[in-house]
């Protein structure tokens, strides 16, 4: 890609940038189109390297299948991993099973999971994350990597700038997140001040599907199910 376009002269670029565009609304058009019909769900995210055989893969099955017990459907981002364990989980409960894909060269594949009139697939990640965003009741953030860490940062900044309305965040595991929760309040609060003692309460830690569900619970016995913006 580089190599190629040292050879394309600066109008060429961005007259290919101008049809791009039509690509990019194609995307959201369909997304939107589909997504607005799917009801209330909760987002799962998480490693695609999490084997089957891994304790948070069926961890993941289970805090799906209780989120489909309780009326909501499950968004995943459609691949392997804790993807496929969401969406598993949704599958086995019966209830509404989401894939968001992305075409990538290494990892991604669609799960069996996902309800067949419900995969969408994307070209362009920010188009996929403002369908997390939008159509998501709660993020349910299992360990991953860089991808995780991603979308776990961005609806907190969206909702700390007031960008989106609140959700509930949700980290499953002291295990894996206790550090990285640690290290934000030691130095991002306390020794440089760069956030607020207010934007922790945006984060919830727990260990079981229980504890899930009581915060999506508690949260949507005050506030109303709707798209984020």
């Amino acid at each position: 890609m580089q190599k190629e376009q040292h050879h394309k002269g600066w109008n060429q670029i961005k007259t290919n940038d101008s049809w791009a565009i039509f690509k990019i609304m194609g995307e959201f058009v369909n997304g939107f189109e589909k997504m607005s019909k799917i009801g209330p769900c909760v987002s799962i995210f998480g490693s695609a390297r999490t084997k089957t055989d891994d304790k948070y893969y069926q961890l993941a099955v289970d805090v799906a299948k209780q989120i489909v017990d309780h009326g909501y459907g499950v968004i995943t981002g459609g691949g392997p991993g804790i993807m496929e364990a969401g969406n598993k989980g949704a599958h086995l409960g019966g209830g509404t099973s989401v894939g968001l894909n992305i075409d990538l060269p290494f990892e991604q594949h669609d799960n069996p999971y996902i309800d067949s009139d419900k995969s969408l697939d994307f070209d362009y990640f920010f188009v996929r994350k403002v369908m997390f965003v939008k159509y998501s009741q709660g993020f349910v953030v299992m360990p991953g990597g860089f991808g995780t860490l991603d979308e776990l940062f961005e609806a907190i900044t969206l909702i700390q700038t007031k960008k989106i309305d609140k959700f509930p965040i949700i980290l499953v595991s002291t295990e894996f997140w206790g550090g990285l929760i640690d290290w934000i309040k030691s130095t991002l609060l306390q020794k440089f001040g760069n956030i607020s003692p207010t934007d922790l309460d945006l984060i919830h830690i727990v260990d079981t599907p229980d504890e899930v569900l009581q915060i999506l619970d508690k949260f949507y016995a005050e506030y109303n199910l709707s798209p984020n913006f």
